[in-house]
């Protein structure tokens, strides 16, 4: 991995992230522009996705004046069908700016579930924002409950969300589209339409619910563990603060 800091930084981790103590370190490069665009655009792409999906499922009673006269619907389930093609499309760009990309972009992908260390890191971490511990070892990429966070919580629900999006989409694409040869087995599998959408909806709760956990936890740590976390995703650079 190559940093920009002015010292050598503690390795401690499990899969070799970096922690600094200290004055160890002032700056040092994180993520990549592609990383950070692709951030930000799923981060609109989810919030249309959500606000639509929404009234999807819980369509407005009514509107005044003739039916005919309005699109409404439709222009929901447009927006929330472009939005799932953004988060598709960006989760595949993301998946090879993995493989090109530096050693914080694969960061996202797996998760060393079976080193010791790195269960042992995610109890400090736990106790960090339990407001148990004192500050904890300063990871230059994500920390590792972080890293479990983004992994269970983010990465697999969002390819649950396409996969399930795709398989609803397939239904109006009708039979013999490639969104229908490629994900026509979802619904089977659930056994019908309507278990599929009560899925899909369920997981829309919980990626809102991942959301307002990760903002809560990236202006935390800005303001308590003395790092940039949300200007990271701006600049690509994390400073350290003491």
């Amino acid at each position: 991995m190559n940093t920009t800091s002015s010292r050598p930084v503690t390795a401690r981790s499990a899969d070799d992230s970096s922690v600094a103590h200290g004055q160890s370190i002032k700056s040092v490069y994180v993520y990549e522009a592609p990383v950070r665009i692709w951030h930000w655009i799923n981060a609109l792409a989810i919030t249309v996705l959500a606000l639509t999906g929404y009234f999807i499922g819980s369509p407005l009673p009514t509107q005044p004046g003739e039916a005919s006269a309005h699109f409404l619907m439709g222009y929901i389930r447009f927006a929330h069908f472009a939005a799932g093609y953004v988060l598709a499309v960006g989760l595949l760009g993301r998946i090879y700016w993995a493989v090109v990309g530096n050693h914080h972009a694969r960061e996202l992908f797996w998760v060393p579930i079976f080193q010791r260390i790195y269960w042992q890191e995610i109890w400090g971490m736990a106790k960090w924002y339990a407001f148990v511990s004192a500050r904890p070892g300063r990871y230059v990429g994500h920390n590792p409950l972080a890293r479990f966070a983004m992994f269970f919580g983010f990465l697999l629900l969002c390819v649950f969300m396409i996969v399930t999006g795709f398989a609803l989409y397939a239904e109006g694409a009708q039979r013999g589209s490639w969104q229908d040869h490629l994900f026509g087995w979802v619904i089977p599998l659930f056994g019908q339409s309507q278990d599929v959408h009560t899925w899909h909806h369920l997981g829309m709760w919980g990626l809102i619910v991942f959301v307002i956990v990760h903002v809560y936890a990236a202006i935390r740590e800005d303001i308590m563990g003395r790092s940039s976390v949300v200007s990271t995703m701006i600049s690509g650079h994390r400073t350290f603060k003491d």
